[in-house]
């Protein structure tokens, strides 16, 4: 198998490893986390680890109850963990102070419980900082048509110096549906939001779109506030490869691109046996510079869900994988790090 496994299945027929995210922390560590779903589950609990050789072994930290479908930041010092606390549940934020090893807990308004009421959905996805305030694109599932017609995005914004735990610093854009009128498509629909800022300072939400073929993505913008979050039918569907399946998009301040590493995709485009790594140079025309993983065999083998960092000269990786054994390739039986060295030498 390629890349190192950080942790896999005990049961691969009934349990199954999703939502990837890896952050690094001041000490130069990593920190990783991964929750687990399928029939064997409870579909709320979260595995963290850490590595302290730059992913050569991991070991594992805690285990958190009431976190799911989530991501890994760190900010101002101290490691944070954003997502929600269940399935399609309330969203939840907790914070560490030693590297992932304890955590707070977010019992109420004062102390991580950000959006009660449920319904929400999020996966690994960035968390960034720009004009003095922290943005994390999210998900309801407010609207009606089923997965994934029912998801209305939505943009989440704090003041960067605010308490962050604090449920009254944070402030949400309106929640935003796509009409099946803007594309014809069997379930067109967006999820898993990338906040992303242009090359001219404008604060985009980056989406996955689901649609027959594939390969596209949605770009909604953001007002300087984070109130009002705006789609443009006829601008905002853009080529993406392996747009219909999760992806991370980051910028590179050296090659003054964005990157992303996708599923690109085949027929049928469900399948995630391919990992290819792209760039742009304005987020809305995207180059695939190289193919990183292939399997041939495409029914239980995948890498999925990647969420990845720029660590010098260098990507460090984390997939949700399906290898030998999966009960198919949606259905992850391990979760794996993987390095991509020298990445700019791909251009």
């Amino acid at each position: 198998m390629p890349g190192v496994i950080i942790d896999r299945s005990p049961d691969f027929a009934r349990v199954y490893i999703g939502s990837p995210s890896i952050a690094t922390i001041p000490d130069a560590s990593y920190v990783a986390s991964h929750d687990w779903f399928g029939p064997g589950t409870s579909n709320n609990r979260t595995a963290v680890f850490g590595s302290s050789n730059r992913g050569k072994t991991w070991r594992k930290l805690v285990d958190l109850d009431g976190q799911w479908w989530s991501t890994l930041f760190t900010h101002h010092g101290a490691l944070y963990i954003i997502g929600t606390d269940n399935v399609y549940g309330n969203t939840v934020l907790r914070r560490s102070s030693d590297g992932g090893k304890t955590w707070t807990e977010p019992k109420d308004e004062k102390s991580g419980l950000l959006l009660s009421g449920g319904k929400y959905h999020c996966a690994p996805v960035p968390v960034i900082v720009h004009a003095g305030r922290i943005w994390r694109a999210m998900e309801d599932s407010r609207a009606s048509g089923g997965w994934p017609r029912h998801f209305r995005a939505f943009v989440m914004s704090a003041r960067a110096d605010a308490d962050l735990l604090q449920a009254r610093n944070w402030s949400c854009s309106n929640r935003l549906h796509f009409d099946p009128a803007w594309f014809q498509a069997k379930r067109p629909g967006w999820l898993e939001g990338n906040m992303v800022v242009a090359p001219g300072g404008e604060l985009l939400n980056v989406l996955r779109f689901n649609e027959n073929h594939g390969d596209r993505a949605a770009i909604t913008h953001v007002s300087p506030d984070g109130k009002k979050l705006t789609f443009n039918p006829e601008q905002g569907i853009i080529g993406f490869p392996g747009g219909r399946s999760k992806f991370t998009i980051r910028y590179d301040p050296k090659t003054r691109r964005y990157w992303s590493l996708v599923n690109k995709q085949t027929n049928p485009p469900a399948y995630r046996n391919i990992v290819a790594l792209t760039s742009s140079a304005d987020v809305r025309d995207w180059k695939v510079e190289s193919i990183i993983l292939r399997h041939d065999e495409q029914k239980h083998h995948a890498w999925q869900y990647l969420d990845w960092l720029f660590e010098g000269d260098d990507i460090i990786v984390v997939s949700r994988t399906a290898w030998d054994g999966s009960h198919n390739a949606h259905d992850s039986n391990y979760m794996t790090f993987h390095l991509i060295e020298n990445f700019r030498s791909l251009l």
